[in-house]
This record gives C-alpha cells, structure tokens and sequence, in this order.
C-alpha cells in the first residue's frame, strides 16, 4: 500500500475583499500517495493557487488540517513550518524565478547548499538532474543565456535537487507555447516519476491533465473529480 504524503481535511480559504469575505475554499479534502501525478484544474481565480499554497505551508488557512507524511502541520509555528518545507516539498510555478546571476548548476545546487548538502555533492546532484532533463551543454549558462523552456527545466531540477516528498507545481507550462509546454511538461512527469515523488500539479491544459494518474476540477470552492 502507497504512502499518504499529503492529507488535507476540511480545508477551507477566506480572503478579505472590498466587497467583503471571498471564500474560495469550502471544505476540501485530498490525499495524495507516494509516487502519483495528480491533476488540478479550474478557472482564474477558482483557488488553485490557494489550494497549493495551503498544502505547502506558505498560507494558513481559515479552516481545516493539513497533514505531510503523517505530521500534523496544521498548528506549526512559521519557523517549524519552514522546516518541513524545506525537507519535505519542491515548488514549480508558471515564472521560473532563477537568480540571473547564476548558472543553470549553481540555481539547482544553491538550494541543496542551503540545506547543508556541501557543495561538490551539491552539483553532482545539479549536474545528475540537469542531464536527464536533456541540459548537460547548458549547466555553465546563467538563465538569459536559456530559452523560456530551458529556463522551466531548471526550475524543475532545483524543485526536486532536495529529493522532496511532494512536489506542487503552479502551471508549470503556462507561461510557454504548446510545442515547448508538451515537451516541458514530459519532463516533469518523466522525473517526478522517476524521483517517486507525490505531485500536485494546477493546470489550464486539459490535454495535460489528462495523461495524470487522477484529476479533479475546482468548482465555488470544492474537489471535483473527473473522469
């Protein structure tokens, strides 16, 4: 039987408007297993990105409990909250968000430094994880030397370069065009896979969403899953 990485219960998400309270989650529940690919799909502003900042301890929610790898995270304090975190889940969002001043190795080696990995361990793992995702004559480029898809695949390898648990990932392939989105998007899958990690994946390509192992839509604020 699977691993539960990530259990959420209840989870419920209230953002103070203007116009007052907008609640964009209603009671959410979710497991994710060790090693599934799972899709989330919604419209702007359904709580996809909500849901994914909840379930990597970046936002507190108004409601319910959060759970990662049988710890209940729910009432942590910001600073144990870091601390799972950082041992625990790997981000991917639509920007890249690499440090310009960096090459592709030291982007993805940076955060394995920062957790006390030294540093040569540190880039053989950079170097190990840019090679599978077809980059070994890129590494020793800084990110304006890459292409938008390049730039993604970086990204993708500094997520996973602390062997995380849970891998959230907020449309990865949103900000490229749909030849490099598929391409980018393989690679994800493919090395999530091969990491046998628990991925959250939120996306507007239901072509995408359809080669996951589950999907489901967000719909006025609650999991729907889809066929």
């Amino acid at each position: 039987m699977s691993e539960t990485v990530l259990s959420i219960r209840g989870l419920e998400r209230t953002y103070d408007t203007a116009a007052g309270g907008l609640t964009v989650l209603k009671g959410v529940d979710l497991d994710l297993q060790a090693g599934e690919i799972v899709g989330l799909i919604g419209p702007s502003g359904s709580g996809k990105s909500s849901l994914l900042h909840a379930a990597g301890l970046l936002e507190h929610p108004n409601g319910g409990r959060i759970t990662v790898l049988g710890q209940d995270c729910t009432d942590l304090s910001d600073a144990q909250r870091s601390r799972v975190r950082l041992a625990t889940v790997g981000f991917v969002y639509q920007f890249h968000h690499l440090l310009p001043e960096f090459t592709a190795l030291d982007n993805v080696a940076l955060p394995q430094m920062i957790a006390g990995r030294p540093r040569k361990a540190a880039q053989a793992r950079a170097r190990e994880l840019l090679e599978q995702l077809g980059l070994k004559d890129r590494v020793n480029h800084q990110p304006a030397q890459l292409s938008g898809g390049e730039q993604q695949r970086v990204a993708i390898a500094r997520a996973l370069a602390n062997r995380p648990r849970l891998l959230l990932a907020d449309e990865p392939t949103g900000n490229l065009d749909p030849h490099t989105s598929t391409a980018v998007f393989d690679n994800l899958y493919d090395l999530a896979r091969r990491e046998g990690v628990a991925a959250l994946v939120a996306t507007h390509n239901l072509e995408l969403a359809r080669h996951m192992d589950r999907v489901f839509a967000l719909r006025d604020g609650h999991l729907e899953p889809q066929a």
